[in-house]
Order: C-alpha cells, then structure tokens, then sequence
C-alpha cells in the first residue's frame, strides 16, 4: 500500500512538472526591446504633462474617482 501510494506521488509530480512547463517562453536573451509610443495629448487639447499634473494635485476621494471613471468610459 505504502509503495503504490509513493508511486502515486510520483507520478503526480511528474505530471504536474511536465504540464506546467510552456514550451513558448522565451528567455531575456532572446526578446528584442521595442521603443515605447509616445504619449497621446489629452482630449481637451492639453499636453500630457498638463494633465498628468492636475491629476497629481486633484484630491483622492471617492466622488473625484467616480467622475475620473466616467471620464473614461464611452458615452452611447
């Protein structure tokens, strides 16, 4: 009983090892770096450093993250 039960713990370590190991993973070595894109302007026409700026002096609250939220989301 005791060696079929080890022979069970085997095996399942051996599967899970086995299943987790993802072929696709790519090593640093082999990524190439990529320039990150510029930053858009705002929509209201202000540079980005402009609104970075008010959003760093705007309050945290939670009626300032709700308006910021629906900033944010399409209007239909």
């Amino acid at each position: 009983m005791k060696n079929l039960l080890l022979l069970g713990f085997v095996a399942g370590a051996l599967l899970s090892v086995s299943a987790c190991s993802n072929p696709d993973f790519e090593k640093k070595d082999q990524m190439a770096a990529a320039e990150l894109p510029a930053l858009p302007a705002a929509a209201a026409g202000k540079d980005s450093a402009a609104v970075a700026a008010e959003q760093a002096a705007q309050e945290i609250s939670a009626v300032n993250a709700t308006t910021t939220i629906k900033k944010m989301q399409p209007v239909m």
